[in-house]
């Protein structure tokens, strides 16, 4: 099994075999014992609210996974905040899933982390424009994971071409510092001339103006060079060489203004992530970020039977019997057993999805969105501080 740059072939994860062998030797295992008990699993992070909320994504991916299986599947929604208990529950005969955990945890796991330091991002910076930058920082084959994970979370756009293209979105970018290289320096207007002449109206006139001198000095040279054709100028200075930051930022936008060119947008990247944002949101008009969301540690799901044959069970430090979880009007999030009372007025969470392996539910990526930031909102996710 071999492909060309190092991935595992898809029809490899819907068989089961893109899973940990202690499965295979366990199945071998019940299947000579003639033992296949019917189950009820529950996919977790944290057992109890911990006050510190996630982002749910990757689940249309896992209910693909599970069809033509015999399995009865319920989960949260796409783009659905949680803070512990269950995020899925699955019911069926143990031996018609077990092979699947493996992949159905990597399937929500990196997906639900990328969502949620992408979530932070937004958040540290509402009103103004936040791009993904990130792809480059991870194999190639998850960069529309990755650039999904951020549209789930409300991010404005991404950079990466093919995962646009399985998206149904164009991708967003203007000039690496490669192309002020090709020119050399003191050629820079040439470069921004070259750019202006070649690429399609629609995308916009954004200068990198940090190459070769003061961030100021090639600002005002693209201001003077495309004129009212500019747009905005990209700041993408590395932290080694840019000191105060938000003063250079002060100085580019007062140079600008001073010249009537109030219209010009100020773009920044580089190493950027929440703390940034929150404290440069009031200077700047939009951001590209990068590792704050693909360096984000995958969420550290189980998956865990806890009842067989209707007969609650659990590991050591795991909580036995089928569980769900509410929403209060509050924005609270509670976790009971099942067949217990929920919280007074509250919503249950868990949805069916997949009915005796057939996917029952779908929703589109701009549900997602709106179901991420209506949530973030509700239970008050992080990052909303005072600008300086």
């Amino acid at each position: 099994m071999t492909t060309p740059f190092g991935t595992i072939p898809a029809d490899a994860i819907a068989d089961g075999r893109a899973t940990d062998a202690y499965f295979r030797r366990m199945d071998e295992a019940l299947a000579h014992a003639g033992k296949n008990p019917r189950v009820v699993a529950e996919v977790t992070a944290d057992q109890f609210p911990t006050g510190s909320f996630e982002v749910f994504t990757g689940v249309a991916e896992a209910a693909r996974l599970f069809e033509g299986r015999a399995v009865d599947v319920d989960a949260l929604a796409d783009g659905r905040l949680f803070d512990g208990g269950p995020v899925m529950r699955i019911e069926g005969d143990y031996r018609a899933f077990a092979e699947l955990e493996t992949s159905l945890l990597g399937l929500l796991s990196q997906p639900s982390a990328f969502a949620t330091a992408a979530l932070s991002c937004r958040r540290a910076a509402p009103e103004s424009t936040v791009l993904s930058f990130g792809a480059r920082h991870v194999h190639p084959a998850l960069a529309s994971v990755v650039e999904r994970a951020a549209l789930v979370a409300g991010l404005d756009g991404f950079s990466h071409v093919a995962a646009g293209e399985l998206l149904d979105r164009e991708a967003s970018g203007t000039m690496p510092h490669a192309l002020m290289f090709c020119f050399g320096e003191g050629n820079q207007a040439d470069a921004w001339r070259a750019f202006d002449a070649a690429v399609p109206e629609r995308v916009p006139r954004i200068a990198l103006t940090d190459t070769f001198w003061d961030e100021v000095a090639e600002t005002l040279l693209a201001a003077e060079t495309l004129g009212e054709d500019l747009d905005g100028v990209r700041l993408d200075t590395t932290g080694s060489r840019r000191g105060d930051f938000r003063h250079i930022v002060r100085e580019v936008r007062w140079e600008l203004d001073a010249r009537g060119r109030e219209d010009v947008d100020l773009f920044l990247s580089g190493g950027l992530g929440p703390t940034q944002l929150r404290e440069l949101r009031d200077v700047a008009d939009g951001f590209g970020v990068g590792s704050a969301v693909t360096n984000a540690d995958p969420l550290d799901f189980s998956l865990d039977i806890v009842a067989i044959d209707g007969e609650p069970v659990s590991k050591r430090g795991k909580l036995s019997g089928v569980k769900d979880v509410y929403r209060t009007p509050d924005g609270g999030h509670h976790v009971a057993l099942a067949d217990g009372d929920g919280p007074d007025e509250g919503e249950s969470l868990l949805e069916p999805l997949v009915r005796d392996g057939e996917v029952v539910r779908e929703a589109t990526l701009d549900e997602a969105t709106d179901r991420c930031l209506a949530d973030a909102e509700a239970v008050g996710f992080g990052g909303m501080e005072d600008a300086p």
